[in-house]
């Protein structure tokens, strides 16, 4: 089905509301995951919400939690985010890192245990916008592992995000890589659980180490396990931000002592750069736009409508899914309509 995003809006924020977020919170909540379903992002979208509100229920995760300052040195500031959510410990840790850039030129910013925090892209954007290059490696613990080493085929670590984005220029819109280091996202495969669909070939492999496109591995006993992307490549990426988000910060690493609570814990390691930081005449924006434009006038290959730059297709998605409307398979949609019942909100209010 498709529905308009300010109506999903309103039907998350409201169910935030009855887990007991503060308006102010349970509209970040709402307006967060909705933009990631309109960027095309689904699997960071509202199919995450029942699990969310489990959380926030039962005490996984801490309704109106924010950041707590452990230490404020120069350029360096560390951060708890308390387990509150990721999408206001997120917003208001990039308020801090923005400011201390602007002060010092660079930023650099760890926060550890925090709830889940979303797409990381929404962090860096926001360094993007304030005129920095915005760095982000991520790590995640809390429950059990999903991500294969590189060779192996027993689950060690999660899909741990990498982001950067830089700012606009006068020609393009900030450039936004956002990735797991893993060949999907977990939430894509739940995704594809939900729609009953295969996921691509080379992502998953069974409990048996036998490669598989059947999402249905990563959600039964034994589990199975997503491989890394680009084999060796993505595997190292991956522990470098196992190690810088979770080590550096001091929020641990995908130890098994850590799997526990099943919870969502994410550590971030963030820096903001000025690229006037040199303090020369250097050409930064402008390479950019020079560079861009070389890259899209290369020859398209046969079925390729147009070459895009990171940020092109959440840009495209936007435009096309608010105009049409957010597609939610049924599964999905049966599950946020059972959540929010069990709130205590109507049919009329879910579904109307």
């Amino acid at each position: 089905m498709l529905i308009q995003a300010e109506k999903l809006t309103a039907i998350v924020q409201a169910m935030c509301a009855r887990a007991g977020s503060a308006p102010e919170e349970a509209a970040a909540v709402a307006e967060n995951l909705v933009m990631a379903n309109l960027m095309g992002h689904d699997s960071h979208g509202v199919g995450l919400i029942p699990r969310y509100i489990a959380h926030a229920l039962d005490g996984r995760l801490t309704v109106g939690g924010r950041p707590t300052v452990i230490t404020d040195q120069g350029a360096f500031l560390l951060l708890d985010g308390n387990m509150g959510y990721g999408q206001t410990v997120g917003a208001e840790t990039m308020k801090l890192a923005i400011a201390k850039a602007r002060q010092h030129g660079v930023a650099v910013v760890g926060l550890r245990n925090v709830h889940h925090l979303g797409r990381i892209g929404a962090w860096a954007e926001l360094g993007a916008g304030a005129g920095f290059i915005s760095i982000h490696f991520v790590n995640a613990h809390g429950h059990e592992p999903l991500v294969a080493p590189f060779g192996g085929y027993d689950a060690r670590y999660s899909t741990n995000p990498f982001c950067t984005a830089l700012p606009a220029t006068p020609e393009n819109p900030m450039l936004v890589l956002d990735m797991a280091t893993s060949r999907v996202a977990q939430g894509k495969v739940r995704v594809a659980h939900m729609k009953g669909v295969p996921v691509p070939e080379g992502a998953l492999v069974g409990p048996d180490g036998l490669p598989t496109t059947d999402p249905g591995v990563m959600f039964s006993e034994p589990m199975g396990a997503i491989l890394s992307f680009g084999e060796h490549k993505g595997y190292g990426l991956a522990l470098l931000c196992e190690v810088l988000a979770g080590a550096m910060t001091g929020g641990g690493t995908a130890r098994p002592e850590q799997h526990q609570q099943d919870t969502i814990r994410n550590h971030m390691l963030a820096i903001l750069v000025d690229p006037a930081g040199f303090r020369q005449d250097l050409p930064f924006a402008g390479e950019i736009d020079r560079l861009t434009a070389w890259v899209k006038s290369s020859r398209l290959r046969p079925g390729v409508e147009e070459i895009m730059v990171p940020g092109d297709p959440e840009r495209k998605s936007t435009a096309e899914r608010r105009a049409e409307g957010i597609p939610v398979d049924d599964n999905t949609w049966a599950a946020i309509v059972e959540c929010g019942l069990s709130l205590g909100l109507n049919r009329v209010e879910l579904e109307g």
